[in-house]
């Protein structure tokens, strides 16, 4: 573990892709094959594969009290800590120098071994144990990594690419081949094992083990799309629900959600209409909420989400459809290589009914004709169109320009900051997270709606740094209130209700359009004008499906 966090300070301290890359190969060359996997798996940030279901169940209060156990640091101590990094392994680094200095250290597979044995603690008691006992033995440098990868913070400047690119060099593979190996496996660990072994043409399509879904890359106007993919483009509405897998053989059912987590037993229906299904199937699709032909708004849809188990009342109020696009695996061939013609055809063949529908598609020529189609999606309150080259291949955990989504913001609000958060990463030392607000009618008082932390140049970051320092009102640790001075305009593409907010409601992917220096705060915008956009964005929807 000690090389294996040697080598990460090293990766997180230059900023050049090339030298990275050439670091981590040259670290994953000379492991042997018990730890090669491991490793490479760390390195992308994952303790277990993507697809593993397994959690480690270790909070924050869980890893602060084992910190603080060890180190004997105050809670001011901690807090300190915590602040100088903006991460807890940077934090657990400081707070452990002077207790585990003379520790003896460990190796990445007791740390791997350890973290399945926490994941499969019956208690807290027993994983607060564990994982003492691990931290025990690590040198400062080394329980920093393992605190990193408790919480998914690695935060070295090494994206998945550039893990790729290390195995392939590290072995003397192919780019290619290594990538399309973690394309069609979801698991950078098992792909370095291949790789070391010169096996990577094994990698296939699993029942069961979730590949990462297909991504379509963002375009700015119908000219674009056609511009991009020629005259003929096929065209689905832009679905607003919740991105599902459905794998079927003859003895289960699982539905797996976007971040490859099992969400068979929140959608029983799903399962049960994919369970008469012929054959062995991998389908790609959404989940909608879906009431007598219409799609309900998607807070309904996120009632059902995050129930292990929803009740009859629940499932008869808010009923789901799965509606599918894509069929990858059937019957013991793998799909993802035939053009989505092929796929589409297979698909509309299986004739799926009842909780199950296949996505309602047209085909355009023309920018004019694309433009028509997004037009009526939006009648429909869709987001937006998917736009996809129907002789195109399913390339899995990839935005390329085979699928494109054209979409655009339902509005735009002027609000004002009320608080700032120091950001992570590169942008550590910076507010780069804000908190708005707008005005409740006929008062002084404002209310927050939303957060975002996108939209801004670098310059406009640190020159708005800058100004929520000097009107800094009180500091809660990473986080400041600030007088409201600042007035931006922030995209979104939906208002919902919420209960987190002080408002009742909450924008669903907001983003800094522009900070309006030429706003003053008694422009902004009022609640009214929030409620107004909420009853758009929750009207009712006609949603077209192909149903059998």
């Amino acid at each position: 573990m000690r090389s294996f966090a040697e080598t990460a300070e090293r990766i997180a301290a230059t900023t050049s892709k090339l030298e990275k890359v050439r670091l981590l190969a040259e670290y994953l060359q000379g492991l042997d094959e018990t730890r090669v996997g491991v490793a490479a798996r760390f390195f992308s940030g994952l303790i277990f594969p993507t697809w593993d279901m397994r959690v480690l169940s270790v909070g924050g209060a869980l890893l602060w009290d084992v910190l603080r156990g060890l180190s004997g640091a105050t809670a001011e101590e901690m807090s300190a800590a915590w602040t100088r990094h903006g991460d807890a392994g940077g934090a657990a680094h400081d707070v452990l120098l002077r207790a585990c200095a003379a520790a003896p250290g460990v190796d990445v597979l007791d740390v791997v071994h350890t973290f399945e044995d926490i994941a499969s603690a019956p208690s807290t008691a027993a994983r607060t144990q564990l994982l003492d006992a691990l931290l025990r033995r690590c040198t400062p440098l080394e329980a920093k990594y393992v605190v990193k990868l408790i919480t998914g913070e690695m935060r070295i400047g090494l994206r998945e690419g550039l893990v790729e690119e290390a195995i392939a060099l590290a072995f003397g593979r192919d780019k290619a081949a290594v990538s399309r190996a973690d394309m069609v496996i979801g698991d950078l660990g098992e792909v370095a094992l291949l790789a070391r072994l010169d096996r990577l043409g094994e990698a296939a399509p699993r029942l069961f083990a979730p590949m990462r879904f297909m991504l379509a890359s963002p375009v700015a106007d119908a000219a674009e799309v056609v511009q991009r993919m020629g005259e003929e483009v096929w065209v689905e509405d832009k679905y607003d629900g919740i991105r599902c897998q459905v794998h079927r053989d003859d003895s289960r059912v699982m539905l797996f959600s976007r971040d490859l987590k099992d969400v068979t037993a929140q959608f029983p229906e799903v399962a049960e209409a994919a369970a008469a299904l012929p054959g062995i199937l991998l389908l790609d699709g959404e989940v909608l909420a879906f009431r007598e032909g219409q799609v309900m708004p998607f807070a309904a849809l996120q009632t059902r989400l995050g129930r292990k188990a929803p009740s009859l009342a629940v499932l008869q109020r808010v009923p789901v459809i799965f509606v599918a696009w894509d069929l990858l695996y059937q019957d013991g061939v793998s799909l993802l290589d035939e053009p989505l013609r092929e796929r589409r055809k297979r698909l509309d063949a299986l004739q799926l009914g009842g909780a199950l529908a296949t996505a309602h598609q047209e085909h355009a020529r023309g920018a004019q004709a694309v433009d028509t189609l997004f037009d009526n999606a939006r009648a429909r309150r869709n987001e937006g169109l998917i736009a996809k080259d129907p002789d195109s291949a399913y390339t899995p955990g990839r935005r390329g320009l085979a699928w494109l989504k054209l979409k655009k913001p339902l509005d735009t609000l002027d609000v004002v900051v009320t608080g700032a958060e120091l950001g992570h990463g590169k942008r550590r030392d910076v507010l780069s997270d804000v908190t708005f607000s707008v005005r409740v009618d006929g008062s002084d008082e404002l209310v927050p709606i939303g957060k975002a932390y996108t939209g801004l140049t670098d310059a406009e970051i640190a020159e708005m740094t800058e100004l929520l320092t000097s009107i800094t009102v009180s500091e809660h640790g990473r986080f400041r209130v600030v007088r409201p001075e600042i007035v931006l305009e922030v995209a979104f593409d939906r208002v919902q209700p919420s209960s987190r907010h002080r408002s009742g409601y909450a924008l669903r992917f907001p983003r800094i359009a522009r900070w309006r220096h030429d706003k003053p705060v008694s422009e902004i915008d009022t609640l009214s004008r929030v409620a107004a956009l909420a009853r758009t964005s929750e009207g009712e929807r006609v949603q077209l499906v192909d149903r059998a």
